[in-house]
């Protein structure tokens, strides 16, 4: 019986670690990059310009991260206590802030906290998109690379033919185009989570894995085995995908013109 039950709790944990692997471990990845990014970008305008050198995109950036957290904790049933969108404190390094709660006893709401602390990668990438259809004549094509299958064999081809598209003729010789490059780059150089909202995913995450575990042991229990059905989800989140690689593709750029400004400033 013992031998049994072991069993039982070993298929449905792999199970759980497969699926969520299978659809957010790309996420981790692309938002540990974008993390790595923006934390040098910082370092260079803290070198070359001092705390000021942050606030150039800042005043833009900040404000889009704050929005998404208080988008998501809406969604997800928290109560807003206090939002503050840009209040820049070179003291604290502190540039905005959205101090919500949420009832310690609704799973959806402890749930949400791994949907909030991941806010403004996933709001700030959608803001990024929508900047690019707008405010740059040949938006579309210029996202259109990344809209396939990507992996290591064409990644490399689809970024080269995206920052084509980007630069392409029309659109550096377009006023509009440079007002979308700066406004770009003060977002995505302010998207990647804070320390705080990793504290809050990871707490969120560890209740979500409980729930798919929960959900994975009654299915086995059925004779069921729903991680193809899970993983089939995948596919759908290509999009999302796209989209953050677009916004490190973003965050590469300013991270190029952030070490020529250092090298000039030396």
């Amino acid at each position: 019986m013992g031998q049994l039950i072991l069993s039982f709790f070993i298929s449905a944990t792999k199970a759980t670690i497969i699926q969520l692997f299978g659809i957010l471990g790309i996420f981790f990845v692309l938002g540990f990059i974008h993390a790595s990014i923006q934390s040098l970008i910082h370092q260079n305008y803290n070198r070359t310009l001092g705390w000021k050198g942050i606030l150039w995109t800042a005043w833009i950036g900040t404000p889009i991260h704050e929005l998404g957290h208080a988008f998501f904790a809406k969604l997800f049933g928290h109560k807003i206590n206090r939002i503050a969108i840009f209040v820049p404190n070179e003291q604290t390094g502190n540039l905005g802030h959205v101090d919500h709660s949420y009832n310690p006893h609704s799973l959806y709401q402890k749930i949400g906290n791994f949907f909030i602390g991941s806010a403004p990668m996933i709001f700030g990438s959608i803001f990024l998109l929508t900047l690019l259809y707008y405010l740059v004549p040949n938006g579309k094509e210029i996202f259109a690379p990344l809209k396939g299958t990507i992996n290591f064999s064409n990644i490399f081809s689809s970024i080269w033919l995206l920052l084509k598209n980007l630069f392409a003729h029309e659109n550096v010789v377009a006023w509009n185009f440079w007002v979308f490059l700066y406004v770009s780059f003060a977002i995505s150089s302010h998207m990647a989570p804070s320390k705080a909202d990793r504290g809050g995913m990871w707490n969120g995450l560890i209740w979500l894995a409980l729930l798919l575990f929960l959900v994975n042991a009654i299915a086995i229990g059925f004779g069921t085995d729903i991680t193809q059905y899970i993983l089939g989800i995948a596919k759908y989140m290509s999009i999302f995908v796209a989209i953050f690689l677009y916004a490190i593709i973003l965050s590469t750029l300013h991270l190029l013109l952030s070490f020529l400004l250092f090298i000039f400033k030396r």
